[in-house]
This record gives structure tokens, sequence and C-alpha cells, in this order.
């Protein structure tokens, strides 16, 4: 046999290494096993919410879940990468968009699939042009992405003599809503949870920790940004799919509102990111929070959201997470301490 040959006998093909990363990915430690089981239990006791409460509470559950899988899918992406996007109403809106404009003509969950591919497809045209540019340039970018949706949609609809918003009436209860986002939670969290024990996770972090290290360790940085974030999108246009019958009324200022992007990234932001599960602990309070400010100072909205923004930006940047790993830091650094000094005082 040439050495040729046995080099490509030697390299094990794509379909190979694919199977041979998802056994690797298979095998889980017992603090993995703990984990996946405590938040099972959380997502079983969390599922049965419909059937304590079919008024307020659900509907806040219902918002709690959906902020639960957008925050997640955008940890995917910003999380890693460092990359701070602002498109996630983008996405949302197209996948609402999509619903509202083949309600009549499509079955739903035909529409559902097209939002998906849609969203996906229109994140790699985007990922492709910007995710080589980095820092404040592409947060900019991402910012201005939505509204320029927004301005296409609305100029379409205007062309199209159909410049008031959409009507999507479709017959769900708010049980059958709340189970499908949780479904999508779930989904979201498992596919996350897969891709940050993936190579493709482990050259991410190197991507955020410094791009230029990653290159000269081979890693093609613009395909895995690209992959990632198609994917964090691709979930974002699902979800907006999906709550486009609950809301009956779909218009471009409602779709693409960049209110859902900071809120995204405010929770996502205030949980923490660096931990999957991270956001989780910022979108039931900031629900919560932001449930009695649209109530109580309904004016005030974007004041209020600017200044949780800097708040959190300022005081707490990595997070709940990063101040509770703190204190467990300094709880164990005195523990360190107080030993040390038993010790010696000991020996003398």
């Amino acid at each position: 046999m040439s050495s040729v040959e046995a080099g490509q006998d030697a390299k094990p093909s794509t379909v190979t290494q694919i199977i041979r990363d998802l056994r690797e990915a298979a095998v889980l430690t017992g603090a993995e096993r703990r984990g996946l089981t405590a938040a099972a239990v959380v997502t079983a006791a969390w599922a049965c919410l419909p059937f304590i409460s079919d008024g307020y509470l659900l509907s806040l559950g219902i918002s709690i879940t959906i902020f639960a899988g957008l925050a997640t899918s955008w940890t995917l992406f910003s999380g890693p990468t460092n990359y701070i996007s602002l498109a996630t109403a983008a996405f949302f809106g197209i996948g609402m968009y999509i619903v509202a404009g083949g309600v009549n003509l499509l079955p739903y969950p035909v529409l559902i699939l097209i939002a998906a591919i849609a969203g996906g497809l229109f994140a790699a045209l985007i990922g492709l042009a910007t995710l080589r540019i980095a820092g404040v340039y592409f947060v900019i970018f991402s910012l201005g992405l939505a509204e320029l949706v927004r301005q296409v949609v609305s100029w379409g609809q205007h062309v199209m003599g159909t410049s008031s918003g959409l009507y999507v009436l479709i017959d769900r209860s708010d049980s059958a809503f709340f189970w499908q986002l949780l479904v999508l939670t779930i989904v979201v969290y498992l596919v996350s949870w897969w891709i940050g024990r993936s190579r493709l996770g482990f050259a991410l972090r190197i991507i955020g920790n410094d791009e230029v290290v990653a290159v000269h360790c081979g890693i093609n940085t613009a395909r895995a940004k690209v992959v990632l974030f198609v994917i964090s999108s691709t979930f974002a246009a699902i979800a907006g799919a999906l709550v486009a019958p609950r809301w009956s009324y779909v218009e471009p200022t409602l779709a693409f509102s960049p209110f859902l992007s900071f809120q995204v990234v405010i929770m996502s932001l205030l949980g923490g990111v660096h931990r999957l599960w991270g956001p989780l602990l910022g979108v039931i309070p900031f629900t919560i929070l932001w449930e009695f400010i649209s109530a109580k100072f309904p004016s005030q909205t974007t004041l209020l959201l600017g200044v949780a923004f800097l708040l959190i930006v300022y005081f707490i940047p990595h997070g709940v997470i990063g101040l509770i790993e703190d204190l467990m830091k300094r709880r164990g650094g005195l523990l360190n301490s107080l030993r040390a000094m038993l010790k010696k005082d000991g020996r003398k």
C-alpha cells in the first residue's frame, strides 16, 4: 500500500467524524447527568402550568417561555463569540409575517417550516456579508437590520395596498401556545447544549477569547460564526411563527420592534451568558418586572429599558451567575486561608 493510500485510509470520512462527535457528546459526566435530571424535573413541573391556571398566570408563563427560548438562542451565538447581536427582532418578525401572509394559503405547520427556512437563509446571507466585522460595527449593523427589514415590509404592504396590519386567525388555546413554545425552548436548549460540547462550540469559545489566535489555530472563523448565527436566527424565526397566531394582528411596528431585541439582550446579560442556563435567571425576574413597568408606567418604557441596560452593564457585567461565582470563589478563598492559618497554628 502506498503512503498516499495509507494516508487516505487513516483520514476519517466526514460521516465517520460526525458519528464520532455524536458518540463523544453522548458521554455524560455525573455532574452533567444530575444537571440534565434537574432540568427535566423543572421542565416537567413548568409544563403543568396550564393545569394550574388558565388566566393571567398562564399568560405570564407564555411570555416567560417565549423569552426563555429567544434568550437561549441569542446566547447560543453571542455567548461564546462575544458578538452582541441586536437583530433578533428581524428574524422574529420574518417568522411572524410568513405566517400572517400565508395563513389563508397553506397549513400552519408548513408555514412554520417555511419560516424556519426563510430565517436560516436570510441569516446565512447576512452572516456571510457582516460577520467578518466585529465590535461596535456589528452591533450597529445588527441594530439597523430590524429597522431595514421593517421598512422594506412596510413598503411592500403599501405597494400591495395593505398598508395596515394582517390578521392571523387560528383557533388555538393558550395552553396549546404554551406547550408549543415550551417544546421550542427545550429544543433550543438541547441543541445549544450539544453544540457547546462539540468541536464547533470549542472553536467558538476560542474565537470569543481571541479571534486572531483562533485563525492561527487553523479554525475557519467565518464559517463557524455563520453556522451558529444561522442556527440562532432560525430559532428566532420559528418563535415568531409560533407567536403570530396568539397576537392575532401583525404589523411592522409590532413584529420588528427594537424593544424585543433589547429585551432579549438585557435578560441574557442579567442572568449571565457564559452559562447555557444563565439567561433563565434573567428572563423570569425581568419578565415579571417588565409586566409591572408596562402596566404602571406605559409612557416611560423606553426610558426604563435604557436605564435597565445601563445598570446591568455597569454593575453586573457578568450577570447573576457571575456574582454567584465570585461569592463562591471568595468563600473558597476565605476557607483556604482559614485552613492555612489553623495548620500554621497547629504546627506552632
